[in-house]
């Protein structure tokens, strides 16, 4: 199975499957001298482990973090990086009653047809407990980043019909509420509204967005490598991600040239943006003002409500699903977002270090 591999100079592998007895990811391409230790990553992981409130799964996984190697003396040794979780409260016989159907929006179908075989154990490579592995690496990633002023700000925009207003936007509310909202008035809507969801056996789907600030001016490539397409590819490939918007995203369709263009102005006399409704890019290269996404996922596809399927044999059936499942996925998979645009970032950040022919023979003549 090829695909479990993601980046260029600074690259990740992820492993395991959700009823296994691990999971984890190997980072490779790390530079050396990287102050880190387990908890900085188990940070972020914990931002992503299940049964922490009432919006998740119930499922209890403590989700630790173990580093086998690439770490001596607490830093980073420039060699492969591999970190380890293990799964700890797998129920695989809540899935045996699906071992032969296809459970509807699941890869179930498309994975037995592609393979021939699939792990119905709770998704197996196709489960949410894959983005474990990402979220790990992420997290290295983003502590590099901030070393170069990198900063990110990712919160859950919307559930179901319930957005943030960005005049109750306060960015020190995100993780003081389940919903991960900046909003207070917003979040509470949507608990009441998930809430509702929960009692009629259904769930809900939502819009994470991210901010990033602090980046330099060139980015990403002016033809298939552009920054904005990469950032595409990674948010597209985490599970339930439908769709991708950067900057004013499906709203420019809407708008006269006259609206959407950004002009520039100088401002001490550095060149200046007056809006940002291009999200951070121009032409797929970084332009120095905040770079601006968001990832729609759709509603946990896990619902505890009768629904129309077949067998692998071809014979039409109800299934009741069981097991513990999120009645929303998006608040758990903010960090997923954000670790996966650390890592398109700093890969794109470290590939740009040899478009010029100064910056490498700058770096090389440089006096010790």
């Amino acid at each position: 199975m090829a695909g479990s591999t993601y980046g260029t100079i600074f690259k990740i592998t992820t492993w395991g499957e959700s009823h296994g007895k691990a999971i984890g990811v190997v980072i490779d391409g790390c530079p050396a001298g990287l102050p880190l230790c387990e908890n900085d990553i188990q940070r972020f992981l914990d931002r992503r482990k299940p049964g922490q409130t009432a919006y998740s799964t119930p499922r209890k996984e403590s989700d630790e973090v173990q580093i086998l190697s690439g770490v001596f003396e607490g830093k980073t040794t420039g060699t492969p990086i591999s970190l380890l979780v293990e799964n700890t409260s797998q129920r695989s016989h809540d899935y045996s009653q699906i071992a032969s159907c296809y459970r509807p929006g699941h890869a179930d179908y498309t994975f037995d047809r592609k393979y021939g075989f699939r792990d119905y154990r709770g998704g197996g490579r196709s489960s949410g407990r894959e983005t474990i592995g990402r979220v790990a690496a992420g997290a290295v990633a983003t502590l590099i980043l901030k070393k170069m002023g990198i900063e990110f700000t990712t919160f859950t925009r919307s559930i179901g019909p319930i957005s943030i207003q960005e005049e109750n936007f306060d960015a020190s509310f995100i993780f003081q509420t389940p919903t991960l909202m900046p909003d207070a008035v917003a979040g509470r809507q949507a608990e009441e509204y998930l809430k509702e969801c929960m009692k009629n056996h259904d769930s809900a789907g939502g819009v994470i967005e991210c901010r990033v600030t602090g980046l330099p001016i060139g980015l990403g490539d002016p033809v298939f490598e552009k920054l904005d397409a990469n950032l595409a590819k990674a948010l597209v490939s985490i599970g339930s991600v439908k769709a991708f918007e950067i900057g004013d995203g499906t709203l420019v369709s809407t708008l006269k040239g006259s609206e959407n263009n950004d002009e520039f102005y100088m401002d001490n006399e550095r060149i200046q943006k007056r809006t940002n409704h291009s999200g951070g890019t121009l032409g797929g290269i970084s332009d120095g003002d905040t770079l601006l996404m968001r990832a729609y996922i759709k509603p946990t596809p896990s619902i505890f409500s009768p629904q129309q399927t077949v067998t692998s044999a071809g014979e039409e059936v109800t299934i009741n699903i069981q097991g513990r499942h999120d009645p929303v996925i998006v608040p758990r998979a903010v960090v997923v977002v954000e670790a996966m645009a650390a890592l398109t970032i700093l890969d794109s950040l470290l590939l740009n270090m040899t478009s010029k022919l100064d910056s490498v023979v700058n770096f090389y003549n440089r006096k010790e």
